[in-house]
């Protein structure tokens, strides 16, 4: 094989998502406005009163049974927040970290419920929405925050109110809708690290129905570290962005039609671990900054690319019946240099190439007469395409041993859903919902050795090296129904208890790293069936059954707002992919492993508070609230059956842990607001907890987080109706070291020393969260 096959959906699929014409809803976006006139006003908003869309129609945050958590883009500018995985601090239960080796892969979990592995084949468990449109794989969905209107995160199974099926939860990223006059807003930041960021806004009125506007971000940062092999920067940030956007109706008009596109680029270096132990074979020591790294491995370099369209469509049919469409098609191609071991020499070497590219289609249609009944119903297209090739270097092992592999998986998704709230009184009310999901995936996978070199599709002189050890087609589809029903008790508008049951499925699929020839097989000869590799490669479904009681309300005439939620899961058939040292045909190589662990149970409790501590008291108008968070989750596998060799299957369920979940999770935000002048200044200090992580199922003391303590402080200046501001903003004030993922391929023997099973040096790295950040921003309107 010469060539990597990467292929295209065509131009076809964007005429197509034009031709259907979508999009984002034309739903209010409350949240923004409100805080912001709030702030403006001297006015308070309880956090209760604000509006969200989290049932596809506007709602108050204290009348939605759903475990939901919400930042304005008001709120998100003032804390110097940079990106989506800012958000996990204030989150209960919520892990969204950067992935390993990476700079804008997304490793997301709710709940105990995710996916870190990227590679094509594995679905996440958390969705991701930008503006409304599912982005199906975890490439370049570390959202830089600029022009946003507000970010929701939903906790648990969320199947009759989205296109896309997600299990663990969603988190939706809201871009702001164009205003009706011209504007222009510039943002300036600049700081540690040479941190250097700049945004500028545009938007103007055509006609009365037509609107038009863009953003283009310019954001870079010097690395934290060094790679000394290279000399290259290490954790820095090299992105060009953009966003345009046309409207058409609007301003009192039945329809709505939005058009938006995007563009990312991330050339950003290759992020390169840090060795945890000395190399086992050339005793390279272990480097005293653990934001510096040595792995060698420069080519491809680093360098991703993400683009979509989205055409949105929302009409007015009745004063009771609205249509909704939401189109898009997205593409991402990353070319990523991972160097496993993290040395100049090559021990496991990795580059990978990834290329992903989606259409999908949504239609709604709501009902809401003002009365006793409100509602949607649904259907959701999706076709994607997620292409991965990549090799696995073993230059100290068999003269230069390189297993290529490339996975071609597709997907096509259909589904219909719908949810319908009974209003039986002003107090009593029942939500009930369904969702039917039809999921397949077709798989072509290819793993083929080469000797003396890496393969031709990176560039490598190797020579291939007998027979492909997979090479894999085949397809499977998955069909379930998922029902969601909750229960709400509003004693009085500003009190509401809730009980809720719901459902969460996701697809099975193939391993796209496994080694067909592995596959335990009847036939005398050895070599297994075309049926035995199938059976052998292939993953079931997971589901998850939720059960949650909650309680959301206004106290004390909106000095208080207490959201309460305990919940049960059971889970099964749990997807965990993974990868590890192996044997094939003799030779040491790595495979991929891919388990359906038999059952985990989760329980948990999570609390959110917004108090108002006082007002007036320095300043006529000034006032001091305290909000925060805690999340408590108790996951535990109950059932993990591995297959171990001359034993058989065996449940070791014991001795697994539920991987980036930490029992713990907590926030204290103190902030203080005054006017000054005609204008006010907002000081407010962030104190996050999050309690022991483990990386993987398997616990390692060297890759694992203990728990830790992170410090945030922003202190903002906003000028008479926000025509400027300043402010100075300080991340991980502690400088507090923690490790937010990592890579291990060694083992222990009999007397306790580290011994490689993948490579000869031992790979054991990890990747670290930011030091501190102290930075400076400005913006400007017109």
């Amino acid at each position: 094989m010469q060539q990597v096959r990467f292929r295209s959906m065509g131009s076809s699929c964007l005429a197509l998502a034009a031709a259907i014409g979508v999009a984002v809803p034309a739903l209010a976006q409350e949240q923004g406005r409100q805080s912001a006139e709030a702030s403006r006003s001297g006015e308070e908003v309880s956090v209760g009163e604000i509006v969200v869309t989290t049932r596809r129609r506007e709602e108050r945050l204290v009348d939605v049974p759903i475990a939901v958590t919400s930042f304005s883009g008001e709120q998100l500018a003032k804390s110097g927040a940079i990106d989506i995985t800012d958000i996990a601090q204030s989150t209960p239960n919520v892990t969204l970290e950067v992935s390993r080796g990476t700079n804008s892969t997304l490793s997301a979990f709710i709940r105990g419920i995710g996916q870190q592995d990227p590679v094509s084949g594995f679905e996440q468990g958390v969705g991701i929405y930008l503006d409304d449109v599912y982005l199906n794989r975890p490439q370049a969905a570390v959202l830089d925050i600029y022009d946003v209107e507000r970010i929701e995160v939903l906790r648990g199974p969320q199947g009759t109110l989205y296109g896309r099926n997600t299990i663990g939860g969603a988190v939706k990223y809201v871009t702001k809708s164009l205003p009706d006059r011209f504007s222009l807003k510039l943002r300036g930041t600049y700081g540690t690290y040479d941190q250097a960021d700049g945004v500028l806004t545009v938007s103007a009125p055509i006609t009365d129905i037509l609107r038009v506007g863009g953003s283009v971000a310019r954001l870079s940062r010097g690395g934290f570290g060094k790679n000394l092999t290279t000399g290259e920067d290490n954790y820095n940030k090299d992105i060009w962005a953009g966003r345009g956007t046309v409207e058409i109706g609007g301003n009192g008009q039945p329809v709505l039609i939005r058009i938006s596109g995007d563009y990312t680029r991330d050339k950003s270096n290759s992020r390169g671990g840090h060795r945890l132990i000395p190399a086992l074979v050339s005793g390279t020591p272990v480097l005293d900054d653990v934001f510096d790294s040595q792995g060698g491995l420069d080519d491809p370099r680093q360098d991703v690319k993400a683009y979509g369209l989205a055409v949105n469509a929302s009409a007015e049919l009745t004063d009771a019946l609205t249509f909704r469409s939401i189109s898009a098609w997205r593409k991402d191609k990353s070319a990523s240099p991972i160097d496993f071991d993290a040395l100049p020499a090559v021990d496991v070497d990795v580059p990978a190439f990834y290329n992903n590219e989606q259409i999908s289609q949504e239609f709604q249609l709501l009902y809401d007469n003002g009365g006793w009944l409100q509602g949607m119903i649904g259907g959701y297209y999706l076709a994607a395409k997620a292409d991965t090739a990549f090799d696995v270097r073993l230059f100290t092992t068999l003269n230069g041993l390189t297993a290529y592999t490339q996975a071609d998986v597709d997907t096509d998704t259909w589904a219909v859903f719908g949810d319908f709230t009974f209003d039986f009184t002003d107090q009593l009310s029942l939500a009930v919902g369904g969702r039917y999901t039809w999921d397949q995936r077709k798989a072509q996978i290819l793993r083929q050795n080469y000797l003396g070199g890496g393969s031709p599709v990176f560039g490598g002189l190797g020579v291939p090296f007998g027979a492909p050890s997979t090479d894999f087609s085949g397809k499977a589809t998955f069909k379930k129904f998922t029902p969601r029903a909750s229960l709400s008790f509003k004693p009085t508008p500003d009190h509401n208890l809730y009980a809720s049951f719901s459902q969460g499925f996701k697809g099975g699929g193939f391993d796209p790293r496994g080694v067909g020839v592995n596959a335990p097989t009847t036939n005398p000869s050895g070599i297994p069936s075309d049926a035995e590799i199938a059976s052998y490669l292939s993953f079931k479904p997971e589901s998850v059954d939720s059960y949650e009681l909650g309680y959301k309300g206004n106290l004390f005439g909106g000095g208080l707002y207490i959201a309460l939620a305990a919940f049960h899961m059971d889970y099964k058939d749990v997807q965990v992919p993974g990868s590890a040292g192996c044997t094939v045909g003799g030779i040491a190589t790595f495979c991929g492993v891919i388990t359906n662990a038999g059952k985990a149970k989760i329980d948990g409790i999570e609390l959110e508070a917004n108090a108002r501590l006082g007002q007036n008291l320095a300043s006529s108008g000034d006032r001091v609230n305290l909000s925060g968070s805690l999340g408590y989750i108790n996951a535990r596998y109950k059932e993990y059956i591995t297959q171990v060799p001359g034993v058989g299957p065996v449940d070791v369920a014991d001795a697994r842990k539920v991987q980036n979940t930490p029992k713990w999770n907590g926030s204290a935000t103190l902030a203080y607001t005054s006017p000054v002048g005609d204008g006010d200044v907002s000081l407010n200090t962030t104190l996050s907890y999050r309690s022991k992580t483990y990386q993987f199922e398997i616990p390692n003391p060297y890759i694992d987080q203990k728990g830790y303590v992170l410090l945030d402080a922003s202190l903002v200046y906003t000028a008479p109706g926000g025509r400027w501001s300043l402010g100075v903003h300080g991340k991980n004030i502690l400088d507090k070291e923690y490790k937010t993922s990592g890579y291990t391929f060694v083992g222990t023997g009999a007397d306790g020393s580290l011994i490689p099973t993948l490579g000869k040096e031992g790979t054991l790295t990890a990747f670290y969260g930011n030091p501190r950040q102290v930075f400076v921003t400005g913006t400007l309107e017109f």
